[in-house]
């Protein structure tokens, strides 16, 4: 069947004819394309179309689809056991990965996705200090639980909506934002209610308003302002953990938050989340601690296969520098060619992490990001995709390069965007 013909069935049975809201292309126009297959950099279409994949799964999918090894690796798990709600040697073994490889990480608690990972650092954060108030940025997304919608990125930016209906007033009551990069407006805020405040929890690179990255002493401003008022500093790096380097972003640049949170690659395309940090943070967890956290499928050992097979082969191989000499070429070169073609566009870059945004640049903080042209950018996601290339269907958020990228691959992105921008 066609994906026309997939999403007119989907959309009898399932909320929007999709399991997730930013697959559905409101944000570009048109209906989401159905995908059969993928190999290395490359997604089959239900319609028999071969498109080159940016997108990769939104973050987990480093080194590409189906890679060998993971398959095998996952092959394997599942012959012995798809879930048995019991230990298992292997999440120890990834526990032990993470907590070797993340500074600061003295222990961590696996989950089963991102969201799942930021809700329990929450609640360890208000049971290690006795306050309620959380602070969190505008146009950061940290998952659907309740007190992170409230001006979040993603797709609830997408979908125009500033927060979301369901969740409880006096749930956003204890939720403060402010705006990203500005240390000033925190400060502000910890010294009228810094006794109120369990945490402030930061995408240290902001990945849901499109790639935003730190301002210079910002993420040291809120480990100071933490360390003076007595809350927690979380990071999210559920995008950003071993998307840069084979760690955390925080351990690249010297900022060791409390709590951090993981997802995406350390599940290697399986569902997957974890947060971790200082030992006696950790232990707040139950069953050492009164902070409550359970799931059936925690560990799950076919997705703590996948992630620890991806985790060794980044270790080994460090395909890093060269995802981030292609994704600096291919700014480098889309950028030329939006102002060759008159068209207020850039493309954002930090290593293979990667927006165009339909503005003329800086973009530091949502304010900024909302500045872009969306019908612009539809129109350049539906060039692409004309072209061969898939994209993520939004504004705001942010394409990859993977392990699995070549020259070649990246050749045809400049050209194709060339050819969308000149129209």
């Amino acid at each position: 069947m066609t994906s026309t013909e997939l999403f007119a069935r989907a959309c009898q049975v399932i909320p929007g004819g999709v399991n997730s809201p930013v697959r559905a292309f409101n944000a570009v126009g048109g209906n989401p394309v159905f995908m059969t297959s993928g190999k290395g950099a490359t997604l089959t279409t239900a319609d028999g179309d071969e498109l080159t994949d940016y997108c990769g799964s939104w973050g987990p999918l480093i080194l590409g689809h189906t890679r060998a090894e993971v398959v095998a690796a996952v092959t394997d798990a599942a012959s012995k056991g798809m879930t048995f709600g019991a230990c298992t040697a292997s999440e120890v073994d990834l526990a032990e990965f993470l907590c070797v490889h993340v500074p600061g990480m003295d222990k961590v608690r696996l989950v089963s996705s991102g969201t799942e990972a930021v809700m329990t650092a929450l609640r360890v954060a208000r049971g290690c200090t006795g306050r309620n108030a959380i602070v969190k940025f505008e146009g950061c997304y940290h998952g659907h639980s309740d007190s992170l919608l409230v001006s979040a990125g993603s797709g609830v930016l997408t979908g125009g909506m500033a927060s979301s209906a369901g969740v409880a007033e006096a749930t956003a009551a204890d939720t403060f934002v402010v705006p990203y990069n500005d240390i000033d407006a925190v400060n502000s805020l910890l010294d009228a209610r810094g006794a109120e405040i369990a945490a402030i929890i930061v995408e240290p690179v902001a990945g849901n308003m499109g790639l935003v990255q730190p301002a210079p002493g910002f993420l040291q401003g809120l480990r100071d302002a933490t360390n003076k008022c007595g809350a927690l500093l979380i990071f999210d790096e559920v995008i950003t953990g071993f998307r840069l380097a084979a760690t955390t972003y925080g351990a690249q640049c010297g900022v060791e938050p409390d709590l951090t949170c993981l997802g995406k690659i350390i599940g290697g395309g399986m569902p997957i989340g974890g947060v971790g940090g200082k030992g006696h943070i950790m232990d707040k967890l139950a069953p050492l601690g009164p902070v409550y956290q359970a799931g059936t499928l925690s560990g799950n050992p076919v997705a703590v296969a996948a992630g620890l097979t991806t985790l060794r082969l980044l270790e080994q191989e460090n395909p890093y520098p060269e995802m981030a000499r292609l994704g600096k070429k291919l700014a480098d070169a889309v950028n030329a060619a939006a102002t060759s073609a008159g068209v207020a566009m850039h493309v954002a870059q930090l290593g293979g992490a990667f927006t165009p945004f339909f503005t003329n640049p800086p973009v530091t903080n949502l304010t900024d990001a909302k500045r872009c042209d969306t019908d612009a950018h539809g129109r350049f996601f539906h060039g692409m995709l004309q072209r061969g290339v898939y994209l993520p269907p939004s504004q705001f958020e942010v394409g990859f390069v993977s392990a699995v990228h070549t020259d070649a691959d990246i050749d045809r992105f400049i050209e194709a965007a060339s050819a969308a921008l000149a129209g």
